[in-house]
């Protein structure tokens, strides 16, 4: 019997580089990709955002909210083809407290629908079971960027102090048909959203 011939160190050496090259190029493709992600994270800007708590006849606690952002070519593209956005406005009030975990005393979303009819040629941006139609893009995306006198709860809710309160912009992924999940996955052009972003609540200021 002939014994298995040893394979030639030339030939060790290039399956060896073969495989370190395969190796880094993997990793840049996830650092790219890693990159992209965080990157998208900052597409969308608070730029104003503040807590009202109103008591008597009109009371509760109300929020008025300013985002700068806008759409991307290939999210353009897809709406003017038939391909509705979701986006959500996510709005969370935590109690902090020093034994335990932060309470959540208020955790809301506003929910929009963005999309195109190519029979009437407008924007239809929808809002719960409002929907409200717009001649151009950036009409409807302009009405999205400004959140004015969203009640998002009582007026007594934010009594006793240790407050913090954050709010973000979104768009949700989770909407999309599958093809373009993974495209948002992978691609910046299909993500947007924003960090969260504080936003001083009534009384808190100083602290």
């Amino acid at each position: 019997m002939h014994r298995a011939e040893r394979p030639r160190p030339r030939r060790a050496r290039e399956r060896l580089l073969r495989l370190c090259a395969g190796a880094a190029l993997a990793l840049a493709a996830l650092a790219a990709g890693t990159g992209d992600a965080a990157a998208a994270q900052d597409s969308v800007q608070v730029s104003q955002a503040s807590i009202e708590v109103r008591r008597g006849a009109d009371s509760g606690t109300f929020v008025d909210a300013q985002f700068d952002f806008s759409l991307s070519g290939p999210l353009r593209d897809a709406v003017e083809h038939g391909i509705a956005l979701y986006f959500s406005v996510d709005l969370e009030i935590l109690r902090s407290r020093w034994y335990w975990f932060d309470k959540h005393l208020v955790s809301d979303s506003i929910n929009y629908r963005l999309s195109y009819s190519p029979l009437t040629r407008q924007y239809r941006l929808a809002r719960g079971g409002l929907a409200q139609p717009f001649d151009s893009l950036d009409e409807a995306l302009s009405t999205m960027r400004h959140v004015h006198q969203w009640r998002v709860a009582d007026a007594g809710v934010l009594d006793g102090g240790n407050l913090r309160a954050r709010i973000r912009l979104r768009l949700d992924t989770s909407m999309l048909p599958k093809p373009f999940q993974f495209s948002a996955l992978t691609e910046r052009d299909w993500a947007l959203g924003s960090e969260w972003t504080g936003v001083i609540v009534p009384g808190e200021a100083g602290n």
